[in-house]
């Protein structure tokens, strides 16, 4: 197949996919919707290691998790979720919330979006506590 005819084949094939997707609703990031929710997320990541706390955001979109091996954060990457430990992580208020800056080259920088309440909160415990 000649490829003046290959390439655009492939790319309206791509975009197709995508557009179907976000039609179909896939695209949409994820949230937590309670604190059960934010539970599961942490044991897909840390099946060992269950939660004794959850502290859930107002909008959903994160969870900070006490479990006996220490403190952790539970967020959205796309469509699902992921999960890290925080330990060693650095704590800076920003004006949408906080960013956690990690020693995890995986995930080296996590940005939250808290109210301004909400992060001040949210900074204390993180601060107390890692």
């Amino acid at each position: 197949m000649p490829l003046s005819i290959l390439l655009p084949m492939v790319v309206l094939g791509i975009a197709g996919i995508a557009v179907l997707l976000h039609v179909l609703g896939l695209s949409r990031r994820a949230t937590l919707s309670d604190a059960a929710a934010a539970r599961a997320a942490w044991l897909r990541e840390f099946p060992e290691d269950a939660p004794t706390q959850v502290i859930l955001c107002r909008n959903h979109s994160a969870a900070l998790i006490e479990t006996a091996q220490g403190r952790g954060v539970v967020w959205p990457m796309g469509a699902d979720t992921t999960a890290r430990y925080l330990r060693g992580a650095r704590v800076r208020r920003r004006k949408a919330g906080l960013t956690l800056d990690l020693p995890d080259y995986t995930a080296p920088r996590i940005r939250l979006t808290l109210s301004p309440d909400e992060a001040a909160s949210w900074c204390a415990l993180l601060e107390s506590r890692v």
